[in-house]
């Protein structure tokens, strides 16, 4: 099923005080993590800007783009998006390859009173390998090993919304991993730089 692309205006939007709590631990973290790994980085870690992030599922939400509630971040890495995703009534999930910042995602919703559930393991569902073929070699984009979505025990066509910051070569990964494995009318965010956020759906072959 084809993706169609929306045109849904995202304005900027006030961060609530719980989220300007929220995001100042998270830059914390973030830095302290930079410094632990300045000899060696992760490969493929870089935040995303969740204040965009925040203005686009808040947006989402007041416009009643998604289907359901379900959500899920993939390459959560501190899991921000999740936590932001869960602040604003999603059910909220993350999938991150790095156990590491699996365990940092989980210990920030948990210093804020989120619920939201984080898997160590490939976003990449079995069956999806071929769409790897077309790029280099991405670490949060590896597929083989566990997956997330079994650990979650969630089928990526349950989810309703689906977040990702693919980097310059993975975008055509990411959409057409989602184009084949999410549910009809799905929702998916991504993230691309430069406050450049964009909303896909999933549509039927007549939409």
């Amino acid at each position: 099923m084809p993706l169609k692309v929306l045109d849904t205006i995202i304005p900027n939007r006030a961060l609530p005080a719980a989220v300007r709590s929220l995001l100042r631990d998270a830059d914390q973290q973030i830095a302290d993590f930079q410094r632990r790994h300045l000899k060696r980085p992760i490969p493929g870690f870089l935040p995303s800007d969740f204040t965009r992030a925040w203005a686009a599922l808040r947006t989402i939400r007041e416009t009643h783009l998604a289907a359901g509630d379900v959500f899920c971040e993939w390459g959560s890495g501190f899991g921000v998006v999740a936590c932001l995703a869960a602040m604003l009534g999603f059910d909220a999930h993350g999938i991150e390859i790095d156990a590491e910042l699996v365990e940092s995602a989980r210990h920030l919703a948990e210093a804020h009173g989120l619920e939201v559930r984080f898997a160590q393991g490939t976003l990449v569902p079995p069956g999806g390998e071929a769409f790897l073929d077309a790029v280099e070699d991405f670490a949060w984009l590896q597929a083989g090993g566990h997956c997330g979505h079994d650990e979650l025990g969630l089928d990526p066509d349950e989810v309703d919304v689906v977040y990702a910051f693919p980097w310059p070569g993975e975008e055509q990964v990411v959409t057409g991993i989602f184009e084949r494995f999410a549910g009809e009318g799905a929702l998916l965010v991504t993230y691309h730089g430069l406050e450049d956020i964009r909303l896909h759906r999933k549509c039927g072959a007549a939409s």
